[in-house]
């Protein structure tokens, strides 16, 4: 077995691989079982700095927050900590994953935020450029290092530049293949299935891993399912109108919300926006009426959203919904993971209490 269960647990939890990884000169982190003592301690990291659940991927449960604003420690169930924010000189964010098998480097990438925005995470639309053929010691160094602290055999390590050198983000033990494979021509996977053979007391031709990696585009993989038109049986249903919790930076409210299978994207009213500490604005999203034919913008930010226990991590826009009957409508975003009973609505059953998500 590769990347044994106890080195991943401590890898995915982020705030427990920052502890870890500190003895090794990681930027100090914060976590509080209580919001004032997150509160108290926030001057330590300037006027702004990062705020993260301990759990999260894809950029999602990650704000960049202003330290003079009121912070909870908990963003729905998860605990939340801070961290320092780097800066450096780059017209874009930046920041620069390494791709690390056994002692290996197989790539690396410089991943660019996209516009609007201070994440770099491919699924949000950033920009990947090769870096391989640049990587300087001390950053090959520190990958291997911050690798082998946390005892996993491969990962993909997220490493920034600030104005005192590079530092570890994070150790991922799930990175994905496919922005590498577009910034470099070569696929992780070879090189994993190599060293689980090797470890396993087997002899392998590197050469033909080598050629493998090259040809891989496994961004598409060949084993993926026929989609299906119809929804499995066992489908999540919800109604209409359901009990949701949506939780921000600074709180969390429960509401009921409109499901609308229309609407592409998930929308709150400004005044739940306020009082969840929802952002910061991520981008603006513009909405065209389809009575009037104007256009007016919208601002996105980050909201998590509790539906019956599973939460979501949404970019949500913000508008004046005080003329509305319900505060948050649910979009396609949420809505693709359930199906939609039109004629259920809260308060048609006996048992219509709000889900439980403390």
């Amino acid at each position: 077995m590769l990347n044994r269960p106890l080195p991943v647990l401590t890898a995915i939890h982020k705030f427990a691989a920052a502890t870890q990884l500190a003895r090794e000169g990681v930027p100090d982190a914060l976590l509080a079982l209580h919001s004032s003592r997150l509160n108290e301690a926030q001057e330590q990291f300037g006027p702004e700095c990062v705020y993260k659940t301990a759990i999260g991927t894809h950029g999602g449960g990650t704000w960049k927050v202003d330290t003079s604003q009121p912070l909870r420690a908990r963003v729905g169930q998860r605990q939340a900590f801070l961290q320092t924010l780097l800066e450096s000189d780059f017209e874009r964010h930046r920041d620069l994953r390494v791709y690390i098998v056994g002692d290996e480097i197989i790539g690396a990438m410089y991943r660019y935020a996209p516009d609007d925005d201070w994440r770099t995470n491919a699924s949000l639309g950033g920009d990947v450029e090769n870096a391989t053929d640049t990587l300087s010691s001390e950053v090959a160094t520190l990958a291997r290092e911050a690798t082998d602290v946390l005892g996993l055999d491969y990962a993909g390590v997220d490493l920034v530049e600030g104005d005192d050198g590079w530092s570890v983000l994070e150790v991922n033990t799930t990175a994905g293949f496919k922005a590498l494979f577009e910034a470099t021509g070569r696929s992780v996977a070879p090189y994993i299935a190599k060293l689980a053979i090797e470890t396993a007391g087997r002899d392998i031709d590197a050469d033909r891993v080598s050629d493998i990696a090259m040809r891989l585009d496994d961004s598409e993989p060949s084993c993926k399912p026929t989609p299906i038109e119809c929804h499995p049986q066992g489908d999540v249903t919800i109604g209409y109108t359901e009990h949701i919790v949506v939780s921000g930076t600074s709180g969390s409210e429960r509401i009921i919300a409109k499901a609308d299978t229309g609407a592409s994207r998930t929308s709150i009213d400004t005044d739940i926006a306020a009082a969840i500490g929802a952002g910061p604005v991520q981008t603006t999203t513009t909405v065209r009426s389809a009575t009037t034919g104007s256009s007016r913008s919208r601002p996105v930010v980050d909201v998590v959203i509790g539906i019956g226990g599973t939460r979501h991590t949404v970019a949500a826009s913000i508008e004046d919904r005080s003329h509305m009957e319900y505060p948050v409508l649910l979009g396609r975003d949420i809505l693709s993971e359930y199906s939609v009973n039109v004629e259920k609505r809260v308060g048609d059953t006996d048992d219509d209490s709000a889900p439980n998500e403390e």
